[in-house]
Formats: C-alpha cells, structure tokens, sequence
C-alpha cells in the first residue's frame, strides 16, 4: 500500500520513515543571484512519489534524477551538488544553488506470519508499529479482522493475503527475510516451514509448537533431506526465552521481542560496516584535498565579486561534511 499523496515534505518524511520506506530529503543549504526558491525549501522523493518542490523548471529534474541514483544504491547517504542555474540548465535564473541530498535507506525488515489465529491477531498490531513490512498470510478470509479496533487499513505497512496453499506465499518474499509459524493445522506449518528452509536465505524463521511436535517436525525434516544447519537456524520454541506465558498477548510479546533482538543486531552490523566504509572514503578525500590545495597554493589569488548570498555556501558546508 503506498502511502496517500500529499504536497507537504514533512508529513510525507514521517510516513514513509514510519513505512520503513526509502526516501531522499532535498534542501536548498545555499543559494545566491536569482534562484527560483530561497535557501532552506525542502522536498522528498520516493521511489514512487515526488512531495513538494524546490522550484521546478531543470533544476528539480537534475534533483529527482540524482535522488533516483540515491534509491536505487539503497543505503543510507549524504551528497551535496552544486548547480549553476544558466544554459547548462536550461534556466535563465542565473543564480546558483547547492543542494543537500540526504538518503534514508528502506527498512530491511520484511516479515512474512502466518496464522490469523489468537496470536497472529495480538501480533500484528505490535509488528504494525515497528520500522518493518509485514505481510499477513492464511487460508481462511474470514479470520482476518474486520473491527474497528484491528482494522487493517489503519496499518500501511500490514498486508494481507488469503492462499489455499499458503507454503507458496514464501517464494514471493526477499532474501534475508523473517517468517513467523503458527497457522491453525500442524501439516500446513511443516509445509510452510518446510519450503522456508530449502530457500536458505532466511534471516529469522520461528515456528510455535509443542515439544513433541518439534521433535517430529525435526525427524520429517530429516526424512526429507533438508539441510540440517538449516534447520538448526530455526527458533523453536518461538520467542524470548525470559518472557513466558501462554495467553495470546503474553506470546506475542515474546515474539515481538525476538524480532527487535534479531533486526537490532542486524542493523547494528550495518552500521558498524557503513561506518568503517565512511571512513575509507573521508581518507581518500582528505588525500584529494591535499593534493588540490597545493596546487592552488601555487595560483595566484583571485579577487572575489560580492554576491546576494542565501545560507551557507556550498564549499563551506562541504567542508563541515567530510569533517564529520
């Protein structure tokens, strides 16, 4: 479900972070001579959608294009460019402008339950309100909700899907994804379980079960040669080990806080590998900046023209970015 058009970038940052979708935030941090918006206007591009505008004309479609680039690189990033608006633009402004584009990276938390019983109903709205993209599976329609108070249309990021064959529906999703079993007939889970682990790409695969039915799970996954590192990755009994219970909310609660404990420590991994890889790249421009600088130094200086300058110039906050 994408998110409903709005013309305002604010409101349409919050829905998409709130969507764990990716998005770039453009804002005009320096603007000088006649330029079609004043320094500090903002706008947001998604993958689908365009909220707001820093002026139109040539200028915001070299903006879009470069946010493409952005999205598609799908990590989270900084970029400052800067534009003079002549014929090179195709705008007669004449003025200059830099920009700053800073992407948000998708959410990679994409979570696949099955089960529309007690539990996947106490589930979904915890799931609902965390950075991730879950898509509810059952065989049955009419054990989805439909009150007030559990409406899925209130969540964006909540998907449902009715399967006859609901092992099926695990094709459809990404690598590294997250799967939750607990449908309402053990064959089904084996199956579903089942195709989850000959794809072998999972990040979390949980399955609720009885002792006794683990223990025969796990001698039909060996009748049927499935890999048993594989199997072996697998979370059963499902949810924290230190938050029991039996009642419905108290085992969503468990398994909800399982799911942060794995995406968490993903996403800790991430950073810390962006971090290094920031690093790499503030040398390698600092090696450049001192090779530029000593060539300049040997260029006679020149003397500058004043301008009507809008915020802080592109140079300088380039600056203030490779010294973060």
């Amino acid at each position: 479900m994408t998110i409903s058009k709005s013309n305002n970038w604010n409101s349409a940052a919050y829905q998409l972070s709130k969507q764990g979708q990716a998005y770039v935030l453009v804002t005009l941090v320096g603007v000088s001579g006649s330029t079609p918006r004043n320094s500090g206007t903002k706008m947001v591009i998604s993958k689908d959608d365009i909220f707001d505008t820093i002026g139109g004309g040539h200028l915001e479609h070299k903006t879009i294009k470069h946010a493409k680039k952005m999205l598609a690189a799908g990590k989270d990033s900084q970029h400052l460019e800067h534009f003079q608006l002549g014929s090179n633009l195709g705008q007669c402004c004449g003025g200059n402008a830099s920009v700053l584009f800073e992407c948000f990276a998708a959410v990679g938390v994409n979570i696949m339950l099955f089960g529309a019983g007690h539990v996947g109903k106490a589930l979904v709205p915890i799931l609902a309100q965390l950075p991730c993209q879950v898509t509810w599976v059952d065989s049955r329609d009419e054990q989805f909700p439909t009150n007030l108070g559990t409406n899925l249309d209130a969540y964006h990021n909540v998907h449902k899907v009715v399967s006859e064959e609901p092992e099926l529906e695990v094709a459809n999703m990404p690598e590294n994804s997250y799967y939750i079993v607990m449908t309402h007939n053990h064959q089904m889970d084996f199956e579903i379980s089942q195709a989850i682990l000959k794809r072998g790409d999972f990040n979390y695969l949980g399955l609720i079960a009885s002792d006794t039915k683990w223990r025969r799970f796990q001698q039909r996954y060996k009748h049927r040669d499935i890999d048993q590192k594989q199997v072996a990755r697998m979370n059963c009994p499902i949810g924290l080990s230190d938050v029991g219970g039996k009642l419905p909310m108290e085992v969503a609660v468990s398994v909800s806080g399982e799911i942060i404990k794995f995406y968490q420590a993903e996403q800790a991994k991430v950073a810390e590998q962006n971090q290094e890889n920031q690093q790499i790249e503030q040398a390698l421009q600092q090696d450049v900046s001192s090779s530029t600088d000593l060539t300049m130094a040997a260029q006679p200086e020149k003397k500058s023209r004043p301008t009507s300058q809008q915020g802080i110039h592109w140079k300088e906050f380039k600056q203030l970015l490779n010294t973060d």
